[in-house]
């Protein structure tokens, strides 16, 4: 007995021809769900039995492909399954005779879709079989009726869909759907929804609750718990462990989801969530999803319906804060001075590097900070702007010199004397692919028509060589479509005199930011980072539009004298040339000649090297005049002792003289000058000046 629909039965044997039977016959296979899969094995054995009927209509075993790749993915779209674009492919290569599967709707569930592979098996003669027959998509009567099976395939689909979210719908405004608990909750065997078990996880859940009134922000919780090494618990949701307790690495994306869910303050809710099409991402069906803020537009809003962590007072307060957390600081916008916001990548880990401001939004720094914003780690790298931006400038100043713009218009002329011998081999390919395919024909019509084994071996070798030319034009029209056009000479003329402009341009004062921005990104793909320590060595690597890619050493400032990459050469350095009697100009001028670079300025000096010097005990210290200066009364201080009983540097002290906050005069000491202030104006003068 067997209870398989019968084809054969329905078949309309003049609809299949030779031609068809020379080709292959495709069975598709297809099951919507995993569930499907594992459970209705009946309708999955069903269908691989579909190639035992295409070899009784005449093909051979070698000739039937059985396509299953989609098994367990929804025929709502064609962009998550593979084995149908596999099939659409096969079809449109002319190398299909039929399409067989057990139903319209295991093929496509869409009109889209359906009608694409019509219109596919129409133009290259494809037959498509199901259970009820065979039908020949290039004949009016047999496109009206797949046409209307594909329609109702899709209509089905949408009462169904319908039918079950009424249901889902009608369960939620009960309260008794439970899609997924958040942590910290768990539901009970008899469907009711309980707090975790696990008072460690409670503690836990409570904190963070705890955490943000105090901290009032997400930062300031992620710091508190990677400070004190305190991981968030979940219940395992899937697999052989599911429902065991796991600690998670917290991050601020799980803490930002567990301040806005309302579960947490006991209400149960449905539909904050909305889904946009325009917003989904191929090949993840979960994407495109957004959620929505205002409780009014919840479908279903049940307070007091759970077990609660906070009350909701407290929960429409977290709301509140964390609103204003995102208003307060709108950020500097994209026409910041920074020139390479966006542009820049992180050498260390690949991400992209953020754009930091100061105060007055003057001085930019290019920053790596996911790990710790995410995961309130250490930040991977930062580097200030300016010398990554003056760096890139001057790049792009020298690829627009009028120099760089000769080589390149010369470049091109090669490129077009390339692309013209490239232009005639593809000629040259397509008269030999004209050739082949006249040959071809020429032979199938020589042939005695009777001679049906002849003359479907030469038939095959027609339209190979028809396929093969065609597949030969599309290629050269994608190589001529990847091709730049040609510059003509008065586009050349004008490009030479840009580029005599363009350094006066890039200076101008009407040139704002956000052009030179513009430039950037009409020049660089990106721009990538790599800072070598707490030196003031860095590497910037430039992907320039165009696949060059090109890497320079900048060097840039630093705090500290101690995180140059060569300070102990350079006060060893120092050491030896003080022993040998060299004064410090000199000093400095040989360390510049060496290529060093102090901590915050571009060169040494002779100031610097004093400085240094003193370091390592090597300079002339100042003398602390006392009982030989000539006092007027005893109320006057040197300007060294002023600064020693007030406990500030002598250059401070020098400072407040300069700007007027001290008044003094100068003493005469044999050769030595000495400044000498009034010990009661000068705490006058600093009251005056702190208050002012």
């Amino acid at each position: 007995m067997n209870a398989e629909p019968s084809l054969l039965t329905f078949a309309l044997p003049e609809k299949i021809h030779s031609r068809h039977n020379d080709r292959q016959a495709i069975v598709y296979v297809r099951q919507s769900t995993v569930r499907q899969v594992e459970h209705n094995r009946e309708s999955t054995l069903l269908q691989y039995a579909l190639a035992d009927r295409a070899f009784r209509l005449g093909w051979r075993r070698d000739q039937i492909t059985v396509i299953d790749d989609d098994l367990g993915r929804s025929g709502a779209s064609a962009l998550d399954r593979p084995g149908f674009q596999r099939l659409v492919a096969e079809v449109g290569l002319g190398h299909v005779g039929m399409v067989i599967g057990i139903e319209v709707s295991r093929l496509a569930r869409s009109c889209r879709d359906w009608h694409q592979l019509l219109e596919m098996c129409a133009l290259f003669d494809t037959l498509i079989g199901d259970a009820d027959g065979i039908y020949d998509p290039s004949t009016y009567n047999d496109r009206l009726l797949l046409g209307l099976k594909g329609t109702m395939s899709e209509a089905e689909l949408h009462i169904l869909k319908a039918r079950m979210h009424e249901g889902r719908k009608a369960k939620a405004r009960r309260g008794e759907l439970i899609l997924g608990l958040p942590r910290g909750y768990v539901l009970k065997p008899s469907g009711e929804v309980a707090l975790d078990p696990d008072e460690g996880v409670q503690r836990v859940i409570r904190l963070v609750f705890t955490l943000f009134e105090k901290r009032r922000s997400i930062s300031g919780v992620l710091r508190y718990l990677v400070d004190h090494d305190i991981a968030l618990p979940d219940r395992i949701r899937s697999g052989p462990e599911k429902g065991d307790v796991c600690w998670n690495r917290p991050n601020t994306a799980t803490l930002g989801d567990m301040l806005r869910h309302p579960g947490y303050a006991g209400a149960y809710v449905f539909g904050r969530r909305r889904h946009d099409g325009r917003l989904r991402v191929p090949g993840k069906p979960h994407s495109g999803r957004r959620f929505v803020r205002d409780p009014q537009k919840w479908m279903v809003l049940h307070q007091s319906a759970l077990p609660a962590y906070i009350d909701w007072q407290t929960y429409e307060r977290n709301q509140e804060l964390m609103a204003a957390n995102r208003s307060r600081y709108t950020g500097v916008p994209r026409g910041g001075a920074a020139l390479l916001g966006g542009l820049i990548s992180c050498g260390v880990c690949g991400r992209k590097m953020v754009t930091g401001y100061n105060d007055d939004g003057r001085e930019a720094r290019y920053s790596c900070s996911y790990e710790a914003t995410t995961y309130g780690g250490p930040r991977c790298q930062s580097i200030s702007a300016r010398p990554v931006d003056t760096c890139v400038t001057a790049l792009m100043l020298e690829a627009l010199s009028p120099s760089a713009i000769d080589v390149s218009l010369q470049v091109a002329e090669d490129i077009e004397l390339e692309r013209q011998q490239l232009h005639e081999g593809w000629k040259q390919r397509l008269e030999r692919a004209d050739y082949e395919t006249a040959l071809a024909r020429r032979r199938y019509e020589a042939v005695d028509p009777d001679n049906r084994l002849v003359a479907r071996t030469l038939e095959r070798d027609w339209e190979a060589a028809l396929a093969t030319k065609q597949a030969l034009a599309d290629d050269h029209q994608r190589a001529l479509a990847r091709q730049p056009e040609r510059l003509t000479a008065q586009e050349k003329d004008a490009v030479r005199q840009l580029a005599e402009d363009v350094p006066s341009l890039w200076k101008a004062q009407s040139t704002t930011s956000r052009d030179r921005q513009t430039i950037a990104r009409m020049m660089l793909d990106r721009v990538v980072i790599r800072v070598f320590g707490e030196t003031e060595r860095a590497e910037i690597k430039c992907h320039w539009a165009g696949g060059i890619v090109t890497t320079h050493p900048i060097i840039r400032t630093v705090r500290r004298f101690e995180q140059l990459e060569h300070h102990d050469e350079i006060l060893d350095r120092i050491a030896v040339l003080r022993a040998e009697g060299v004064t410090s100009r000199q000093i400095a001028d040989d360390l510049n000649a060496k290529g060093w670079t102090p901590a915050k300025k571009p060169m040494f000096d002779a100031l610097i090297v004093q400085k240094l010097l003193a370091r390592k005990g090597l300079g002339k210290k100042r003398p602390i005049w006392s009982g030989n200066v000539p006092r007027w009364n005893d109320d006057e201080v040197t300007l060294q002792e002023l600064s020693e009983q007030l406990g500030v540097h002598r250059q401070t002290a020098y400072g407040w003289l300069r700007r007027g906050k001290l008044k003094g005069r100068v003493a005469k000491v044999g050769a030595q000058r000495i400044w000498l202030v009034s010990l009661s104006h000068a705490s006058t003068g600093i009251r005056t000046g702190e208050s002012s």
